[in-house]
């Protein structure tokens, strides 16, 4: 049965507190093509391909196709899939991301709330949204009363929107399994969470039954001394990979499959090396095949005889193997997925040499476009996130902010020329500011700091002319 996100209507909201409801909608994803998806992305990712589960075949006495055990059945898994999301997650974080705005008292407190933890976190959503079609970001707040940030499981989070557009959330269901112990006993269970504008109601789900789990089953998403709270808005963010939310492997799947084919198959002829060459046997001395075969391979040696004055002997027929042929569709297989990825190739002949900046900037078109959607769909995403955190400035006493405004700069790793690059900078003084200069110097790695030491610098300066006067 197809998977389809429910619209929750204006006045509909009623249904997430129908059990039934939240039922149906746990049964329908379990077995939806959408889920079946995202682990198939994650297992590729992670080096668990479908060749893993190969059978050599052969037609049979019958004319049916079995499996055949006694010939080599090589399963090599070449991971371009894997590096292609790798490099579009370190495309467009892995440099970490930057805030800037006009208020830097607001600027300060962001960089406190988005330290590196935020940013590893963000940085595995990115694969998520890759490897799935959408991240997601739960916000909390720790024991001690911070501002807390976790990354969830794709494959076991249920959206309800709002709207058509899917930009607004109005419920989430989380749906996951638990390992357990009963003394040595291990058993696993699923539970299931339901977010909403109430609060959070967990479940045990049991033999097609929500089951509270424990006393405190229903709960608010925290508690200010003993007063409950709760957000106006469901605190779990969607990071998209694009505007349909569909995943990279559905672009590549069918060409990594077929490079890992082939690469196998090429490794199975090679060491087929007895049956690269078909034996005529002449009056051989023994009962079958299989025993004429396997002393080949033992003793490296055949016995045959002559019969009523015919001579025996083995003659050969060769069969040769052209690696050639196999190296030219594994490149085409390589560079099919690159392209088909929207990535890059590390070893493109346009980087030969002193690459210019346009050969460089050709080389990455693809995966600059590619990642120009990607951070469309995390701006927006960072728009929601701004909200809960201004919310926490004001209920803690750091501040309103509520006009206030920062954009997230994301720093893309591209590879530059950097002698071209520190050329340009200095032919851009007096031309443009000192700040976007020192922007743009690939040496550079904190703007502000950069710029605070050139007026100290400048200050030192001007000090030691005086005192010479």
């Amino acid at each position: 049965m197809p998977y389809i996100n429910r619209i929750i209507r204006e006045g509909a909201e009623s249904q997430i507190s129908d059990e039934d409801f939240i039922i149906r909608e746990i049964n329908e994803f379990m077995i939806s093509p959408k889920r079946a998806d995202m682990i198939k992305g994650t297992d590729y990712y992670r080096g668990i391909h479908d060749i893993v589960k190969r059978k050599r075949t052969a037609i049979g006495p019958e004319g049916e196709l079995e499996e055949v055990r006694n010939i080599p059945n090589n399963r090599i898994i070449n991971n371009q899939y894997k590096k292609m999301v790798d490099q579009k997650s370190n495309y467009l974080l892995g440099k970490p991301f930057s805030v800037k705005g006009e208020n830097k008292e607001y600027v300060k407190l962001l960089n406190n709330v988005f330290d590196n933890e935020f940013k590893r976190v963000i940085k595995s959503i990115c694969e998520d949204s890759l490897n799935c079609g959408t991240g997601w970001l739960y916000i909390y707040y720790g024991e001690e009363g911070e501002l807390c940030f976790r990354r969830l499981n794709p494959w076991e989070i249920i959206p309800g929107w709002k709207d058509e557009e899917k930009s607004e959330l109005s419920y989430v269901i989380r749906v996951y399994d638990v390992i357990v112990y009963e003394g040595k006993r291990r058993s696993i269970i699923t539970k299931a969470e339901v977010f909403d504008g109430t609060g959070i109601r967990r479940f045990i789900y049991e033999g097609g039954k929500l089951i509270p789990d424990g006393v405190n089953w229903k709960s608010p998403y925290f508690y200010k001394g003993e007063k409950e709270l709760n957000w106006e808005r469901i605190p779990i963010i969607p990071f998209k990979y694009n505007n349909n939310g569909i995943p990279l492997i559905k672009n590549v799947k069918s060409l990594q499959d077929g490079l890992n084919l082939m690469l196998s198959n090429y490794e199975n002829v090679m060491e087929e090396d007895m049956r690269n060459t078909i034996l005529v046997l002449k009056n051989y001395d023994g009962e079958n095949l299989g025993e004429f075969r396997k002393n080949l391979a033992v003793y490296g040696a055949v016995k045959v005889r002559s019969c009523d004055g015919a001579q025996g002997g083995v003659d050969t027929l060769s069969v040769s193997v052209n690696s050639e042929n196999y190296k030219v569709i594994i490149d085409l297989f390589k560079k099919a997925i690159i392209e088909n990825a929207m990535g890059y190739d590390a070893k493109d002949d346009r980087l030969s040499g002193n690459a210019n900046k346009m050969n460089i900037q050709s080389m990455y078109s693809d995966i600059d476009l590619d990642a120009n959607g990607m951070e469309t769909e995390y701006r927006a995403a960072f728009e929601k996130l701004m909200w809960f955190v201004k919310i926490h400035f004001e209920n803690n006493g750091m501040g309103s902010f509520e006009n206030e405004n920062a954009d997230i700069i994301f720093n893309r790793d591209v590879l530059i020329n950097e002698s071209e690059a520190i050329e340009n900078c200095v032919k851009s003084k007096g031309v443009i500011s000192d700040e976007s200069i020192a922007a743009m110097h690939p040496w550079v790695e904190n703007v502000e700091r950069e710029i605070m030491k050139m007026k100290e610098e400048k200050a030192e300066g001007t000090d030691q002319a005086e005192v010479i006067k």
